[in-house]
């Protein structure tokens, strides 16, 4: 574990201009992330460090998907330094802002950053997943069937199995619900392009104004309306539904505006695609909260199963697990 006599010492090497300036080093709390992340004030400048562990194989990947995203358009922090051998980066400080912090503003303040925010999602939809093309890219398992299935085990054995504590036998019945195989099926022959994979309001930094994109090393091809999903129903944020509905049609009038085509299943995709993050995110707070030893992300579980079943009743042959929702305590 690196302390702060380390850090400056690592970064003194690599920025030898600032090696005789007094600098400070400063811990911070970066979500469920296994990465330790630190701030280096030197003077009136300041960039990040990042510490991390090359055995989970998309931190290795970071740099490389941030400078692409970055030569493609996207908004993301620059990278100063990268060494893969002893897994650090030094890159562009974006600040404390992100987007969760704006949760509390009004609507006029806080609609034009998730504007900027899809702004910055549809350059990663588009103009990245064109550059993409012979691009020598290490991305994260495609969303195919299997990874949905996937996503929809991960929430039945960790949130409902573990942490609402039901029996086997019903598990298995919803489990094996024919319309959430179907839909697996239906969505990964769907035309894909860059997602960001956790695109929710911590992951979105706001500077000057502008969003700017963190946390994609997740990155992989999907479908766009999976990450409208994350972002729109994210539970730490709270979006009012009219507030989601506004953004869901600001995205795809910024799509047709560019030239994209908005599919005429675009909401039944989206609607979908939002059953399967929840379904994601519910299984990643009861693993977090029960398995990590992070109680604090049982206390969004109450908000995603709310969306859940509010999305889940409006969709064809979910019945079973509407109801099973419904009576959960």
């Amino acid at each position: 574990m690196l302390v702060q006599d380390d850090i400056l010492s690592l970064t003194a090497a690599r920025f030898p201009q600032n090696a005789d300036s007094p600098s400070d080093v400063i811990p911070l709390e970066k979500g469920g992330s296994d990465r330790k992340f630190h701030r280096i004030r030197n003077g009136g400048n300041s960039m990040i460090f990042i510490k991390y562990s090359a055995q989970k194989e998309e931190n290795r990947h970071y740099v490389h998907i941030a400078r692409f995203l970055a030569s493609a358009g996207v908004p993301v922090p620059g990278v100063f330094e990268h060494d893969p051998d002893e897994g650090l980066i030094w890159m562009q400080d974006m600040g404390d802002d992100d987007l969760w912090s704006y949760r509390n503003e009004p609507w006029s303040i806080r609609r034009p950053l998730y504007e900027s925010t899809l702004d910055a999602v549809l350059a990663m939809h588009t103009t990245a997943t064109v550059a993409a093309t012979g691009e020598d890219l290490h991305l994260e398992r495609v969303f195919d069937a299997d990874l949905y299935h996937w996503e929809q085990g991960y929430f039945f054995d960790n949130c409902l199995g573990t942490h609402f504590g039901m029996s086997a036998p019903a598990l298995e019945s919803l489990r094996s619900l024919p319309a959430l195989h179907d839909a697996s099926d239906r969505l990964a022959s769907l035309p894909r392009v860059l997602v960001h994979r956790d695109f929710q309001s911590q992951n979105v930094m706001i500077q000057h104004g502008r969003a700017w994109l963190i946390d994609f090393q997740g990155m992989r091809f999907g479908l766009p309306q999976y990450d409208l999903a994350s972002l729109l129903h994210d539970p730490y944020a709270g979006l009012a539904e009219e507030e989601k509905c506004e953004l869901l049609e600001y995205y795809k009038s910024r799509l047709g505006a560019t030239g994209g085509k908005v599919e005429s299943d675009f909401d039944t995709v989206f609607d979908w695609c939002s059953v399967q993050r929840l379904m994601q995110a519910l299984g990643a707070y009861g693993f977090l909260g029960h398995h990590k030893g992070r109680p604090e992300f049982l206390t969004h579980i109450p908000a995603a199963r709310a969306s859940l079943y509010r999305i889940a009743s409006r969709l064809d042959d979910l019945e079973p697990l509407v109801n099973k929702l419904d009576s959960l305590p």
